[in-house]
């Protein structure tokens, strides 16, 4: 089946940051492809079988005798800040409406999230030599332009960490151990391609990251369009536009149970709204690698960040959590769209859940594994919220108390407080050792930024449900 025209690349992206900067420099998202036409390729008499079952139509030669790269070998390829970088050719396509190949890239030493789609005129001709280390810079540093005289060029210390954060350098499968890497393999070989370039949510054209399972007849095109209330979702725009007219849902369904200045939380029952909630978690999975719960959803509650007009409320972002959790995990899945992140949403959400296991009288943690972004988002707001307390306290203090204090597991506390040289094992135990000048020096630090927005507990409707006998899960 010919893969379906993919809408004008030269439309601009809406999912830009508030100081300007567009998607793709903020969070390494998909850009906007270029459209110029291919240079001179090799010729061949017959048209290629592409492996998806593709081919051309007839319309023109040259493009359609283009000779496809292999599939599984490495290439120098340009990628959207202009920089050539190593990537490994994963799948191969062709374009009915530009009449070229294109070819589904995994830049070498970058986070999944980057693969993505890139005409013939992007990629070098000739093979690249992975053996050769050059390109690799002693510690794997994938932000070298290996065609550009300036790769030497320093950073500063704050430039890097950003890189870090954006490009995050994923393990490779020999640093993992083997059950790990098998998982990985595993994982990777189901989620190669991602056919959904982008999405249409709202106002907001958003470029994806990963793969999700959308029905066959969905999750090969390359866009689709999101109902922002219902969230159903569809593959032609005149259908969306039509639903868009007919759809009398203005916010999530289920009950609104926090609202404050114009953000709203609601509480979503799996098991009542199975659909919707289904629907959220195919959506989420084009955000996050790891997400593996697609459609068994009665066992979770989801909650719902939107911010509040005269239109509706618009989905920011939301989080799960099992309502009988033997781990005591307070979140399950957490993720806030491209559009709404580096604005305080996700820390907002961590707060609500910990909020919510305070009034449960519980302490919680996050499943794991979290994502990259959702590692660096839980570190800062523990490592905020365990600073702001031991800067106002005198006398002792344990990790058991900080744990009840704040909702925080006691392994997670540990875990920070080591990152912060905050604490000691010390004769089988684990030992806070602060001192007034440390937990300052930490504080006026531009790693521990206050929340932008925090949780008024006044605003707050929603009452624990009745506990039942859970056996204790692992510690």
């Amino acid at each position: 089946m010919m893969m379906p025209p993919t809408v004008a690349n030269a439309r601009r992206r809406k999912n830009a940051m508030p100081d300007g900067r567009s998607g793709a420099a903020a969070y390494g998202s998909l850009t906007t492809r270029l459209q110029s036409q291919s240079p001179p390729v090799q010729m061949k008499s017959e048209p290629q079988q592409l492996s998806n079952g593709g081919k051309g139509s007839g319309d023109d030669a040259d493009s359609l005798e283009e000779m496809p790269l292999d599939i599984g070998e490495h290439y120098l390829v340009r990628r959207s800040d202009d920089s050539w970088h190593p990537a490994e050719v994963i799948q191969t396509r062709f374009n009915e409406i530009e009449n070229h190949y294109e070819y589904y890239v995994h830049y070498e030493g970058y986070n999944r999230r980057l693969d993505e789609w890139v005409p013939r005129d992007r990629i070098m001709s000739s093979r690249f030599d992975m053996s050769d280390g050059t390109w690799k810079n002693g510690d794997r540093n994938p932000s070298i332009d290996l065609l550009s005289d300036s790769s030497d060029r320093k950073i500063t210390r704050n430039q890097k960490r950003r890189h870090d954060e954006i490009n995050h350098v994923q393990k490779t499968y020999a640093e993992m151990d083997p059950t790990t890497a098998a998982l990985e393999k595993e994982h990777e070989a189901i989620t190669k391609v991602k056919y959904i370039d982008r999405i249409q949510i709202g106002k907001y054209e958003i470029d994806t990251w990963y793969f999700s399972p959308y029905p066959e007849e969905y999750g090969k095109q390359p866009k689709l369009w999101i109902c922002e209330y219902c969230l159903k979702y569809m593959r032609l725009e005149k259908t969306y536009r039509y639903h868009m007219s007919e759809c009398t849902h203005r916010q999530p369904l289920g009950k609104e149970i926090y609202r404050k200045g114009t953000l709203s939380i609601w509480e979503v029952d799996g098991k009542e709204h199975k659909i919707y909630c289904q629907n959220l978690c195919l959506l989420a999975k084009l955000f996050l690698d790891h997400k593996t719960l697609y459609f068994d959803v009665e066992p979770f509650l989801f909650y719902i960040l939107c911010e509040v007009d005269k239109h509706g409320a618009h989905l920011v972002g939301y989080f799960s959590k099992e309502k009988e959790s033997p781990d005591g995990n307070n979140v399950a899945c957490i993720l806030t769209l491209p559009p709404f992140q580096r604005q305080g949403y996700g820390k907002l959400l961590i707060a609500f859940s910990y909020e919510l296991s305070r009034i449960e009288q519980a302490v919680g943690s996050p499943e794991k594994p979290l994502s990259d972004l959702g590692k660096l988002s839980y570190r800062s707001y523990w490592s905020w919220i365990l600073l702001e307390i031991l800067r106002g306290f005198r006398g002792t203090l344990s990790i058991k108390d900080l744990s009840q204090m704040t909702s925080i597991s006691q392994t997670d506390i540990i875990s920070t407080l080591q990152s912060m040289n905050m604490v000691k094992y010390w004769k089988g135990q684990h030992v806070i050792c602060v001192t007034p000048k440390l937990v300052e020096e930490h504080i006026k630090s531009s790693q521990y930024k206050k929340p932008r927005l925090t949780v008024d507990s006044s605003a707050l409707r929603w009452g624990a449900p009745p506990r039942k006998n859970v056996k204790p899960g692992k510690k």
